[in-house]
């Protein structure tokens, strides 16, 4: 079984071990971690944590749009690791996850990956 060291760098650094093939929700609240949740299918934003290193799948979540991904957001009740990785949970984490759309409206690129234009690389 794979396993990856996940660091709550908010946390004190504290660095729990999780299996690859789990959750992170999952794997974190077994051991003792207290991590708010909703709808444990990748729907809603509430377990959403910033990954400041190391990387995830979590193909399953529809919650994020693409300014968020590329914000750093994970969904924990879907991200699976796919090596040591370092987050910030809890609110403190949510700095950039949330905006007023009337005041900073979404540009077409940060829409959801299924209706988002592609941001176009410089030639």
């Amino acid at each position: 079984m794979t396993t990856y060291t996940i660091t709550l760098a908010n946390r004190d650094g504290a660095s729990y071990r999780v299996a690859a093939h789990r959750p992170l929700l999952d794997s974190l609240r077994d051991q003792g971690v207290d991590l708010p949740y909703g709808c444990q299918y990748g729907g809603c934003i509430t377990c959403a944590a910033k990954l400041t290193q190391g990387s995830v799948n979590q193909k399953a979540q529809v919650a994020l749009n693409n300014r968020q991904i590329n914000d750093g957001y994970v969904i924990l009740c879907v991200a699976r690791p796919t090596g040591d990785c370092t987050l910030e949970i809890g609110v403190d984490s949510h700095d950039k996850l949330y905006r007023n759309p009337f005041l900073d409206p979404l540009k077409p690129h940060e829409l959801k990956a299924d209706i988002a234009t592609p941001l176009k690389e410089p030639t």
